[in-house]
């Protein structure tokens, strides 16, 4: 489970780096050296969700919220 979610987190790392890029923002190598996708922040180990579940938009991922940022 722990691969599981480092990989997906990586992949949405990637997204979200690629998006603040074309937005013309700055991200150095020495930033992205510092992130790590094994965090537990974004794990809900209960199973319970409040809200409604974000829907998949027309690339197949969860849309990146505005404003997030890496670090």
């Amino acid at each position: 489970m722990t691969n599981a979610v480092s990989t997906w987190t990586t992949e949405y790392y990637g997204l979200a780096v690629a998006s603040m890029r074309r937005s013309g923002r700055r991200i150095g190598d020495e930033v992205l050296a510092k992130i790590s996708p094994a965090h537990i922040e974004n794990i809900n180990f209960f199973g319970a969700v409040d809200g409604e579940l974000a829907q998949l938009g027309p690339t197949g991922y969860r849309p990146l919220r505005e404003g997030d940022t890496l670090c």
